[in-house]
């Protein structure tokens, strides 16, 4: 495994890891952090990741380029208090592929950033494949214009669905076509593929339909792709999570939006989400556990620190921690085995933490 699959984290703060999540073979991913190669070389040689001849246990983790950061946060310092004796993977398929990859039982945790859908669900039930949902954070995502873009002041969510419902396609090519008094500039967007959650949030929230969105804009799994395509083009447009927009925050500028409730153009910040101010594009991240790895004591335990631990890397990451009763009521799911979504399947726009604690609640 070369040295960039190997050590990837010099970027929360607190200098080079020891023991970095490894990275699936094959994905050929930029990282949010901005990692000199001396510092990347330095890491590896200091200790070195966990091989699969020092590992004791192997857990596998896919799906959201969202969640990746919080993921791979738990991953590091998960292997470094296991002293290398487990062995931690994630990858970015993005939420749809993720849940492909666990649904077939290739992976043990699932993150995602939207619930399972009904189809995915069956696709589980298919294959005998039972599970645990655990919400782990809250995001605000994130609508961003580059730097130079003098005109954005903040924009409504008809705006947003006038650039990116399906009939945009090829017709609303420059910011004029979005507001008069925009500039004839050329309309250069960037957003998810779709097999993202996010791709499937943003389009539910801003079109009413998931997946419907026009066609015609640079898309990718990979968050830092959109970030670097933004940062790039004067009269570029995005959206990804807030954790990314957080990490480049001095290259980019994040759109103030208008929900229609009355209230106003609202910044996305983690504050707004706490209030459920910034609505329709705040919305919980989750890990979802298959039943039979948790059999597995390091997965259980990995849970568990998850759980207990995860909240201050939530943090440290950019996304907003849920209270601490709901990891404790998620940790009690875990060891009473209730398995499960509480959103049956179905798309959801504007639940609040309130929202999310009373469900799972009822679990």
């Amino acid at each position: 495994m070369s040295v960039m699959n190997t050590l990837h984290t010099a970027g929360r703060g607190q200098g080079t890891r020891r023991a970095a999540p490894i990275l699936e073979e094959g994905k050929s991913m930029k990282l949010w952090w901005n990692v000199a190669m001396p510092a990347l070389v330095a890491g590896v040689l200091a200790a070195g990741a966990p091989t699969s001849a020092s590992a004791q246990g192997t857990i596998k983790m896919d799906g959201s380029s969202t969640v990746f950061p919080i993921a791979e946060a738990l991953a590091e310092e998960y292997q470094i208090s296991k002293r290398g004796k487990v062995r931690v993977t994630v990858g970015i398929a993005g939420t749809g592929g993720g849940f492909k990859k666990f649904c077939r039982g290739e992976t043990d945790m699932s993150n995602a950033s939207r619930p399972i859908l009904k189809e995915e669900m069956e696709a589980c039930r298919a294959a005998g494949i039972k599970y645990l949902e655990i919400p782990v954070a809250f995001d605000a995502l994130t609508v961003v214009v580059n730097p130079q873009n003098t005109w954005v002041k903040s924009m409504t969510v008809a705006d947003l669905k006038k650039m990116w419902e399906p009939a945009a396609q090829g017709r609303v090519t420059t910011w004029k076509q979005v507001r008069a008094e925009y500039p004839a500039e050329r309309l250069m967007l960037f957003g998810p593929g779709a097999d993202s959650g996010t791709f499937d949030y943003f389009t539910e929230a801003v079109n009413g339909k998931a997946k419907a969105s026009r066609g015609d804009y640079t898309a990718s799994e990979d968050d830092n792709t959109l970030v670097q395509g933004v940062e790039n083009n004067k009269s570029a447009l995005g959206y990804f999570g807030f954790a990314y927009y957080a990490a480049h925050k001095d290259k980019m500028r994040a759109v103030p939006i208008d929900g229609g409730k009355g209230q106003g153009p609202v910044s996305p910040s983690l504050e707004a989400v706490t209030k459920g101010t910034y609505n329709p594009l705040s919305r919980p991240l989750f890990v979802y556990v298959k039943e039979e790895s948790l059999k597995r004591p390091e997965v259980k335990e990995f849970v568990k620190f998850m759980l207990t631990e995860g909240g201050a890397l939530v943090a440290e990451v950019g996304y907003l921690p849920l209270p601490d009763k709901a990891y404790e009521l998620a940790w009690r799911h875990v060891e009473t085995g209730k398995l499960g979504s509480v959103f049956g399947g179905v798309p959801e726009v504007g639940v609040t933490i309130d929202d999310l604690l009373a469900r799972e609640g009822k679990l």
